[in-house]
């Protein structure tokens, strides 16, 4: 009997586990806000990929050998919608990494997390923050040199990111984004909206302003010419 020819397996590299997002709100937002925050800073660029919170396989053919940073950037990659990042299908690992850690992740964040960004990702930068201030330090950054992470030094009180061009540093008590080259904050998405908003009401009442000096304008004009006639009458 003729032996049948069976097709190799298909490797599923899943895309979620099933667990939330985050631990708390204020985890969620920061990272969502720091994902839009980023994605509007390189939105002329073409070659930046910004995301956060996806599952990145790191070894082919091997699921179980995945990561999911809370916010990462990589510099050189098509940026496009991802279910799932393959570093080998890229060809490319994040340039920058952050995590938003919380008392329950912080060892994993602090040990198995640094040295998987810094021995097999090759992580350039790789920051971790607390939002609530409950482990210590709450708020550290490493740089990549000759393999080794080495711990960036706050410049007033803002850890400079050579990757970003960037400043991470505290804004009434969030964790923002600080660029030296304009001298102002990166805004959040609910600032952006709000100042939008402020100046479409501003260019609104330019507008009915203008209006409304037109037609006094107006009104004077014809008023003018109404006492020529009279008089000339």
């Amino acid at each position: 009997m003729q032996k049948k020819i069976q097709a190799a397996p298909t490797i599923v590299y899943p895309e979620s586990d099933g667990k939330p997002m985050a631990e708390t709100d204020v985890h969620r937002d920061l990272m969502t806000d720091w994902i839009q925050m980023l994605r509007y800073h390189y939105r002329n660029k073409n070659d930046v990929y910004v995301s956060g919170n996806i599952f990145m396989y790191y070894v082919e053919e091997d699921p179980r050998q995945s990561v999911s940073p809370d916010v990462f950037v990589v510099f050189g990659v098509e940026k496009k919608r991802r279910r799932t990042y393959l570093t080998w299908e890229e060809g490319r690992t994040p340039d920058f990494v952050l995590e938003v850690a919380s008392p329950k992740t912080f060892t994993n964040d602090f040990e198995k997390k640094k040295n998987l960004y810094a021995s097999t990702l090759a992580v350039k930068e790789y920051y971790i923050y607390d939002p609530l201030g409950q482990i210590v330090p709450s708020f550290i950054g490493f740089r990549l040199i000759d393999g080794v992470y080495q711990k960036i030094d706050f410049v007033n009180d803002r850890l400079p990111s050579v990757v970003l061009g960037l400043e991470l540093g505290e804004r009434d008590d969030e964790l923002r984004l600080y660029n030296p080259d304009t001298l102002q904050w990166l805004q959040t998405p609910t600032e952006r909206a709000e100042n939008a908003e402020i100046r479409e009401q501003q260019e609104t009442r330019a507008r009915q302003n203008a209006e409304t000096e037109l037609a006094r304008a107006l009104a004077e004009i014809e008023r003018l010419r109404t006492e020529k006639l009279e008089k000339n009458t």
